[in-house]
């Protein structure tokens, strides 16, 4: 009887040996051939994105360094063009005079390696004066279209409130569109195209009101304010040794246009849940039905939050 009960066990502990003994190889030989794909391919599915965001980073950091060479203080500025260029959205800087709206707006397009050109606004500005105009060939007697200072990639429009209405109106196209038309003929703007125009909010003789749909075409405003106590005394010791006027030269370009268009592709590639969907179009529409506001918001409103 022992021996049988002896014998039975034997054969139980056997059989459990030779059971763990067929499964554990099997899983020692999965778990290292696993590993080694993975070592080997070095990849997890999410080191490329972070790379860009580094890439990104360390882009807007040169152009903040760049920035701070001329504009001392006015981080939300310079953060708030950063974020227009990257949406494609056209920018309205909005202060008292003297406070860098005109020298950020150069700074950031010496920043960019693209084209740039200004707009002085003044009271007998022509529409002509901005889009362009048709001039007369004499040899062929014909007209050719002279493209006008708007056809660039940056264009500064400097106190665009100082230009009557019909002046105004001829960026409505541009802005909206991106092109021009003139004789019935079609003029594509080169990428990238941003308008940045600076507003000054307290003088009113010799101003013109903004209409509301160009005001509507405007990424946002940006408000501009005067520097901090300490802030002011930088500016003081920076430029206390010189009259001259600040020397751009020195910028180094951060940006090409390849590379903001680059930047352009992956914002169009981030995931917007519904629920934000659904709460940016109640934001629109609170807007339209508040009492103290005079014109809510239009759909192009609801489609820059989004951006």
């Amino acid at each position: 009887m022992i021996n049988e009960e002896q014998q039975n066990e034997e054969n139980k502990a056997s059989e459990s040996g030779s059971n763990s003994e067929s499964y554990t190889p099997k899983a020692a030989a999965v778990e290292p051939e696993t590993a080694q794909e993975t070592a080997s391919s070095g990849s997890f599915g999410f080191e490329r994105p972070n790379e860009d965001l580094i890439w990104i980073s360390r882009k807007v950091s040169q152009v903040r360094q760049e920035m701070g060479k001329f504009v001392i203080g006015q981080e939300q500025m310079v953060d708030l063009l950063m974020a227009g260029i990257f949406c494609n959205g056209h920018i309205l800087l909005e202060g008292v005079p003297g406070v860098a709206k005109t020298l950020s707006s150069k700074v950031m397009a010496k920043a960019l390696d693209i084209d740039f050109s200004r707009i002085q606004f003044t009271p007998d500005l022509m529409p002509s004066d901005v889009i362009g105009t048709s001039v007369f060939n004499m040899k062929d007697s014909s007209f050719t279209f002279k493209k006008g200072p708007v056809f660039s990639n940056i264009v500064l429009i400097d106190e665009i409130n100082r230009a009557p209405a019909k002046t105004q109106a001829a960026l409505f196209e541009v802005m909206e569109e991106r092109q021009i038309t003139y004789d019935g003929q079609q003029y594509k703007m080169e990428f990238p195209f941003l308008v940045v125009a600076t507003m000054n909010p307290i003088e009113q003789e010799g101003t013109y009101s903004l209409p509301e749909a160009q005001l509507d075409r405007f990424l946002f405003k940006i408000k501009v304010y005067h520097p901090e106590l300490d802030q002011e005394t930088e500016i003081l010791k920076r430029y206390k040794n010189t009259i001259k006027a600040p020397a751009l030269d020195q910028i180094q370009a951060v940006f090409n246009a390849s590379e903001i268009q680059k930047i352009q592709d992956l914002i169009e590639k981030l995931v917007i849940e519904d629920r934000l969907l659904h709460y940016i179009a109640a934001i629109t529409i609170k807007t339209r039905n508040h009492a103290k506001i005079y014109l809510g918001a239009s759909p192009r409103a609801s489609l820059s939050m989004l951006k």
